[in-house]
């Protein structure tokens, strides 16, 4: 795998040795393709992973050989922890975060307040004006940078114990969450005992019973196999979870303009793709793991928003702004 040489010579300066050398290489005839690596923890079939697929096809027709962008899905450069890691050490170019990226910046958990997100139309609401401008630069501030706002999608609970209906058929139930604290909180709020593991490790968790549940949108569960080992799937409906197409700061700073513009607009671009394919296949991914054995249920939706009001006053409390976000979320629900 070839390093990634696609920054100007303002990156370079190390010398005199340096700069002719880059003299030789400008003189050179012109050099194979560079490599942007594209690193994601979402198994095949996942919307993550198709929505990563469409934007690696187009970017790579729109960059038209000045640098191919490849993709590594499934984990194989690292779980969601470890690829933020290496956006900022430069080793893996573009990520795919989604929950953890709370853990970056608290703005982020707005999006795991339950039952904020009404349907796509109002994240794409809350997209335009609340996320761009208050949430997306707390990243920067921590050495990334959000290139767009894709879909992860709709979470529902899964779980091998009873259907459940209200937050008391939750109680004390092993329930994996992604490492969101927030996401953590809730699920104890609710009366779980939430455990934080990455996607990658949950199917043998479920297998091996450290677990007796978890919560993903449909096409997460079903790209993962979670039929195989999971009974009942309740229709909760409890967070509508963005997926973050990421760079690391030093890299997005240093890298030749022309190639960061078709990047951002084709990650941009292809939101509206990942909120259609998503909208599409929900349907048709609910049916299919109800035909593999999954047992469904409607949960009762107005007794968990009763139940989440304390989430909504501690994110209010301790994040900077944070009910000035809430308030300017919900105002845009219709």
């Amino acid at each position: 795998m070839k390093p990634l040489k696609l920054f100007g010579p303002k990156s370079l300066c190390w010398g005199a040795a340096a700069l002719a050398l880059v003299t030789v290489i400008n003189a050179a005839p012109a050099q194979a393709e560079e490599e942007i690596i594209f690193g994601i923890s979402a198994p095949a079939g996942s919307l993550q992973q198709l929505t990563s697929a469409e934007f690696t096809r187009l970017a790579n027709k729109r960059l038209a050989g000045k640098a191919t962008v490849k993709l590594f899905d499934s984990a194989q450069l690292g779980k969601d922890k470890e690829l933020m890691q290496k956006l900022k050490l430069g080793s893996v170019h573009i990520a795919l975060p989604s929950s953890i990226m709370s853990s970056v910046a608290d703005e982020f958990a707005l999006f795991d307040m339950p039952f904020l997100v009404k349907d796509r139309a109002h994240l794409a609401r809350i997209e335009n004006e609340v996320f761009w401008s208050d949430v997306a630069p707390t990243a920067e501030a921590k050495g990334y940078q959000v290139l767009a706002l894709w879909e992860n999608g709709i979470r529902h609970i899964s779980n091998n114990l009873r259907p459940i209906n209200t937050p008391a058929d939750l109680k004390g139930a092993k329930i994996r969450t992604p490492k969101s604290k927030w996401r953590v909180k809730m699920f104890t709020e609710w009366g779980a005992n939430p455990t934080p593991m990455s996607f990658s490790e949950v199917f043998v968790a479920l297998q091996t019973g450290v677990i007796e549940g978890q919560e993903n949108p449909y096409t997460n569960i079903w790209s993962a196999k979670l039929s195989e080992v999971q009974k009942y799937l309740s229709v909760t409906g409890h967070v509508y979870s963005p997926a973050y197409p990421t760079m690391g700061k030093a890299v997005y700073d240093k890298m030749d303009p022309a190639i960061r513009d078709v990047l951002e607009q084709t990650a941009r671009d292809v939101a509206v793709w990942a909120r259609f394919t998503g909208a599409a296949g929900d349907a048709d991914f609910q049916e299919k793991l109800v035909t593999a054995g999954m047992t469904m249920n409607v949960a009762d939706r107005a007794s968990f928003v009763s139940a989440s009001k304390p989430i909504y006053a501690e994110f209010a409390s301790e994040v900077p702004a944070g009910q000035d976000l809430i308030d300017a979320a919900l105002a845009l629900a219709e």
